[in-house]
Parts: C-alpha cells; structure tokens; sequence
C-alpha cells in the first residue's frame, strides 16, 4: 500500500519521536538530543542519538539510523505498512481506505522501479567496461577517485541508441513501460521504436527520501552536446519540482552529525556529492530554482538549511530566485541563511584545490535570511538621492509585507529600519537642518510678519514645547481619517508629519497601520492612548486649532479635505527633501552648475514655504 507523504508527514507531526523511542530505549536529555545505550547491539557507554526537531535517530554502534517508521520496523520486525498502522492508529490519523485502483498503481510503481533499479546497476556496470574508459578520465580529472564510485551509484550510458533498451528487453521488459519510467523515448509522431534517453552520457541516479532509484541525470561527455545535463522526465515516480538530488545521503549524515549540523543546498550533482564527500549533508535541486515543494522538504529536516549558490551572475540570480520564493514561507524558526564561497569556487572546486576541512569551513560562515535581502534591496542601484533611498525603503516595506507570518512581517521591518537608519542616519538627525529655515515662522500663531511682542515671544517660548500649527493640523486629520494615509507611508517614514515633536506619534501610526488589515480612528485613538500618547494627542488638538486648515472644518465634504491636506502634507515632505537635497549638494559642490541646481532647488523651497505660511497651499476651497 503506497502512503501519500502528506499523510506520513501528520503522524510523524503528532508524535515526539523521543517519546515513541522511550518507551523500549532508556533516554537522557543531553543538549537539544536525547541519548542512550542501542537497541542494536550490547554496549556500556551510551551512542544511541534521538532529534526530535530532525525527526531522525543515529546509532553509532550499529550505523543503523532513520525515522519513526524504520524504528519500529528495525527494532519489531514491522513491514512498513505495518508499522504506519500501528503508528497511525497512536497518533488518532485515520488511515486512508483502500482503493483498488490505488492498489494496481501501486503494483505498476513497483515494477516501474524494479526496471530502475535493474538499469542503474547496468549503468554502473558499463563504466567499469572498455566503453566507460573516457568517462572514468573524465571522473578522475574532476578529483573524484574510483572508491567513491559506488557510493553514489556513478555509472555511463554508452553511445548505442538502444543499448539500453535491449538489455532491459533481454530481461523481460516491455518498452511502454520503459518509456513510463523515463528511460525511453517514443517518437513524437508516433512512428519508430522508442530508443534510449541517455545516450554517451556519465549517469547520476536520482534517489526519493528512502533511497530508492526513480529517475536519472546524465552529464553529456560530448562538449557539442544541446543539453550539457539532462534529467529524466516526470513520471509516476518522478516529480521534479519536490525532489532533491542526494537526499537519502542527507540525512544519514544529517543524523550521523549531531547538534549543529546544518543541510547546505548546492547547485548541481558533483557540488552535491562534493559536500557529502567531506562528511557535509547536502542535496541539489534538480537544474531549477528551489520550489516550495523542495523547501518544505527542506525545513522538514533542519530549520535553517543553507543555501550554497554559485558566486557568478547565474549562481546569483538563483539565490535571487530562491528569496524571492521563500519570503513568503517564513515563519519563527523557519529560515535559511546564504554561503558564498571565496573566489567565485563551487564547492567541487574547494574540495578538490583545497579539501574538506577547506569547505567546511567557508560553509559555516553565512549570512542571515533577512541580511541577504537587505543586501540585495541595497545594491539594486546607487543610494546617492534622497529619492533612490526612499525607493530603497519602500522595496524593503514591501519585501516584509510579503511574509504570511504577521508577528514576523513585522520584526523584519523592525530589522530592516535599524539597518537603513544604521547606513543613512537616523531621518530626524537628518532633517533638522532643512526643517530650522522654515520652522520659526510656524511658531507665530498668525504667521504675522509684524515683529514679535514681550508677550509674543512667550507664547513663542510655550510653542516649543508643542506641536507646530500646520503638521499639528496634517497630524489631527491623519488621526480623525487614517486612510487618507495609505498612499502616502513612504513619505510619512522619511518625513513625519513635518515636526520632530511628532516622530514618534507618526512611527507608531505607520508600525499599527501596516500590521492591520483595517484600521479606524477609535481604534487608532484607543492605541495610542494605551502606548502613552494621550498628552500629545491634547497638544496637537490645540496646535491643530491655530493652523486655519480648511480640512478640519466639518463643512468641507471628505473628498475636497483629503484633497487639501494631500496638498499640505506634500508640500511639507517636499520642503524637507529639498533641504536635504540642498545640503547634500552643497557637500558635492564641484562646479556652476551645481551651484545653479541648488539655486533652483531653494526656489522651489521658498515658494512652498511662502505658500504654507499664506494659505495657499491648502487648495482649492482653502485660504
């Protein structure tokens, strides 16, 4: 009886292996394992290894090692089926009913794979023979010696259309069903004899989880070849998109390796048997970028698998690719992190130039999931105006919301603001010397030009300690209608509301608003009541009173209010900009017409600000 892996994957998710071992194996807790003397073979001092997070068990004594399943059939003589009965039945997972037709393609599986089998013994076979002689250099230049032959099943398939073919045919075999198992080819037209797949090629057998051969990959020895590596095509057995090349080897070293022990995903077959060579449990998608179906096999086994990428421009793009598909994915302790090797080597190359202690030690330093995406975001293009870094923080924004997992979505915006504020400065440092010119006047309650009385400058003197009148007025809209907000967050993050005395009121706002699906003023009043705003929320009333907005009246209909206060609130961001944009400059100054972009940009400034302080800006309907 064939069992779909989701429904081995919900009894092995209900059941701590730990537990189900325990009760025949005496077990001690010793780090993130348990440890205890093999159920194997006699012996004093304890090498019986159990990782409840890996799902697997190692015995050093005996070599034996596995899963839940292949412990109750080592250890009680089970058949496998008999073994996910008794488990199933434990863990209250009703099993799947019998389906006859299930049952007969379960039968032409079988005999699918008994034809695998048969022709990867042949392959191995025939590099043994004269006719693998180039095959058998080929492998000794790449450093890979004739003992290592067997462990991976390396083999040939000779130049012969029908080699093959007429050896399985020889054994019994039919060619449709040779041609179902991928090892044949049928005319597309219908016309001819199907002939063999691999032909003049050095054979990689693809193996599932157990080990068993359900396809193949071959190396053209041919430099003229169409097709450098060619893979097997789907079948019954073989679903490219949720296999990885080396698996079965994984995880025994995987298990053999203990706490710490990490799976590194690499590019390509000898990449992969070049790690596993050095005692590195590794595995390779099969000449595509990772799927999910491949992820979540991967997290199955390590939380945290790395991911080991080629350093040139493709090995980056499948890094790039594989960010991109993982983000999503993400969870609390559900990640990856990246290792690039010196000079541009894979990990075939470090192994052979320099050994395995060599590679194992540039596969242990990585870099973090969320650092690698930062660095990707960074280098998109040069970060030299204000407006490519505001695009910089957006594409990270937008990288966070990606993730399904809200409560993570949210720490790696946290993550990725601490980072950009480390490489930028923090924005209110920044925009105090372009906000200075312009934030005098704004102190005045009537933007009087009339020379300030004794009575004046304590009214100024008291202003200090609140909000200014005009963000005071965007800030009470923005508090009374939060979508008006939507559109502008990204300037609202390099801005505010246009007064440091409003920072931390309008970080809170955006933190809330992109955490939730929908967000209303009470709710939002309630919040930032409950965060300690609630004195701030009194001055900004007060402030908001003076400023004249013509949006805070209730007689202006809500579309011509979010009408002006867009206005006002772009004109004020606009404002900081420019004073950004003219401090650079006049850092960079190197010739006239520098000097004349900056005259031009302090034009703009000044018009915005005579307009802010006359009352035009607010639009049409305001004075």
């Amino acid at each position: 009886m064939r069992f779909d892996e989701r429904f081995l994957d919900e009894i092995k998710s209900r059941l701590r292996l730990s537990d189900v071992i325990g009760r025949s194996v005496k077990l001690r807790r010793q780090g993130r394992e348990f440890v205890g003397l093999s159920p194997f073979t006699k012996e004093r001092t304890p090498s019986f290894f159990v990782n409840d997070d890996k799902g697997f068990f190692h015995d050093f004594s005996s070599g034996k090692n596995g899963d839940l399943i292949s412990f109750l059939q080592e250890t009680e003589r089970l058949s496998f089926v008999e073994a996910v009965e008794r488990l199933a039945a434990e863990a209250g997972v009703a099993m799947p009913a019998p389906d006859p037709r299930a049952a007969e393609q379960e039968r032409e599986r079988q005999t699918l794979s008994d034809w695998l089998e048969l022709a990867a013994k042949w392959f191995e076979a025939e590099l043994r023979r004269p006719v693998g002689a180039e095959a058998r250099a080929y492998l000794a230049r790449r450093g890979l010696p004739e003992t290592e032959w067997g462990r991976f099943r390396l083999g040939f398939s000779p130049s012969g259309r029908t080699a093959l073919k007429d050896y399985l045919v020889a054994k019994g075999a039919q060619p449709g069903a040779l041609v179902e198992a991928g090892l044949l080819i049928a005319p597309e037209d219908g016309g001819g004899a199907p002939y063999d797949r691999f032909r003049d090629r050095i054979i990689f057998p693809i193996a599932d989880a157990r080990g068993r051969v359900i396809s193949f990959g071959g190396r053209a020895m041919d430099p003229e070849a169409r097709a450098k590596y060619l893979n097997g095509p789907e079948t019954g057995l073989f679903h490219k998109g949720g296999t990885l090349y080396g698996l079965a080897e994984a995880r025994r070293l995987l298990s053999a390796g203990g706490q710490g022990t990490s799976l590194v995903v690499v590019e390509g077959y000898m990449d992969a048997i070049a790690c596993q060579r050095a005692n590195v449990p590794a595995v390779a998608p099969l000449g595509t970028a990772l799927t999910e179906d491949q992820m979540e096999a991967l997290w199955r086994l390590d939380p945290e698998p790395v991911l080991c990428f080629d350093g040139d421009g493709a090995g980056q793009r499948a890094a790039s690719r594989a960010i991109d598909r993982a983000l999503p994915m993400l969870k609390p302790g559900r990640s990856f992190k990246f290792a690039i090797l010196t000079g541009g080597k894979d990990p075939d190359d470090v192994l052979r130039d320099q050994g395995a202690a060599a590679l194992k030690a540039q596969l242990g330093k990585t870099t973090p999931f969320v650092e690698a995406l930062f660095v990707r975001e960074r280098d998109v293009e040069p970060l030299d105006t204000p407006e490519r870094r505001s695009a910089f923080k957006a594409r990270l924004r937008t990288a966070a919301a990606s993730i399904a997992d809200k409560e993570l979505a949210g720490a790696y915006r946290d993550d990725f603001y601490k980072r950009f504020d480390a490489l930028f400065g923090p924005p209110q440092a920044a925009q105090k010397p372009a906000r200075a010119a312009w934030r005098r006047d704004f102190r005045r309650p009537a933007y009087a030009d009339a020379p300030l009385t004794a009575e004046g400058r304590a009214a100024g003197r008291m202003l200090r300690r609140a909000p200014e009148p005009v963000p005071a007025a965007l800030a009470k809209a923005a508090l009374d209608d939060p979508l008006r907000l939507d559109v502008h967050l990204e300037a609202m993050e390099a801005h505010g509301f246009g007064d440091p005395a409003l920072d931390q009121l309008a970080k809170e706002i955006i933190r809330l608003r992109l955490d939730a699906d929908h967000l209303d003023s009470e709710a939002l009043a309630r919040h930032l009541a409950a965060e300690g705003f609630g004195a701030l929320l009194g001055e900004i009333d007060k402030a908001a009173s003076k400023s004249g907005a013509p949006f805070l009246s209730s007689d202006v209909s809500l579309t011509l209010a979010r009408s002006q206060w867009s206005h006002a609130f772009e004109a004020l961001t606009r404002m900081a900009a420019l004073g950004d944009a003219i401090d650079s400059a006049k850092s960079n100054l190197a010739d006239r017409g520098g000097m004349e972009a900056i005259e031009r940009m302090k034009t703009e400034r000044d018009a915005l600000h005579k307009a802010i302080g006359s009352g035009t800006i607010w639009g049409d309907g305001g004075s």
